[in-house]
């Protein structure tokens, strides 16, 4: 769990490894201890305990909390550290952290000399305060965390090199696929040269591989763009804000 402050709150977060082995019946059985564990017990909490608002987000044992004051962070994290006591958990040491963060901490922090707010890492994200280039106004940018980014290019290379022999077309098909359900998870706004960076690389590994099927068998890079242009899909937004994606023009 991490706990951080953010624009006039402060934030919680507990995160668990994705890519170890059965973690999706973990994952299912810890949503439903944590129900009772957790859920209910936070949302009597912020009923009876804040003094100011609680905004709460889980994914199975990854959550984030936004706090609108410290004392209610710092109180809460007391309080659910002693919770976890009675059912034999404990919060991770060096995954709990409380920090500022939101549209106030950018120029709290330069007003007090501490430099830009700290970031955190949830659902596949980084989370970075900054400000919009066209209005000034803050956002939250999500961008891919460069260690899901780098470990996804190495089960490409990986797969690639088993499949090197593979037909063109079928190889195509296979990373066209790969492409499309990363963009289809990490296509949100603002994340888009993330998006480039994973299309751009994962072309780069298979024209490694193509060129290494024998001594002689280089591929120019003028084939390789058009196999690239055929095959793997362009990076888009598909998980735009949502009063664009619920915007509705009578």
């Amino acid at each position: 769990m991490a706990q951080r402050r953010r624009a006039g709150g402060w934030e919680a977060s507990t995160r668990g490894g994705r890519d170890a082995p059965g973690w999706q019946c973990l994952a299912a059985l810890a949503n439903v201890y944590l129900h009772y564990v957790f859920d209910l017990w936070v949302q009597a909490w912020r009923r009876k305990r804040a003094h100011g608002d609680v905004i709460v987000v889980r994914f199975a044992d990854d959550t984030v909390l936004g706090f609108q004051r410290k004392a209610d962070a710092d109180q809460f994290r007391a309080e659910l550290t002693e919770r976890m006591r009675k059912f034999n958990l404990e919060l991770h040491p060096e995954k709990t952290r409380l920090l500022e963060f939101g549209p106030y901490a950018i120029e709290q922090r330069q007003w007090r000399g501490e430099g830009k707010p700290e970031t955190f890492n949830f659902l596949g994200f980084t989370h970075i305060c900054v400000k919009k280039k066209s209005n000034g106004r803050f956002t939250v940018l999500r961008q891919t965390i460069r260690k899901r980014l780098q470990a996804k290019l190495n089960e490409v290379k990986a797969e690639l090199q088993r499949r090197m022999h593979a037909s063109i077309p079928k190889l195509g098909k296979w990373l066209q696929a790969v492409v499309r359900g990363h963009i289809r998870y990490y296509g949100v706004p603002l994340n888009q040269p993330a998006l480039h960076i994973f299309r751009f690389q994962v072309g780069r590994l298979w024209h490694r591989a193509l060129s290494r099927r024998s001594q002689n068998g280089r591929v120019l890079w003028d084939r390789m763009r058009r196999l690239i242009t055929r095959w793997l899909p362009l990076p888009t937004v598909c998980h735009p804000y949502p009063l664009r994606r619920m915007g509705v023009i009578t």
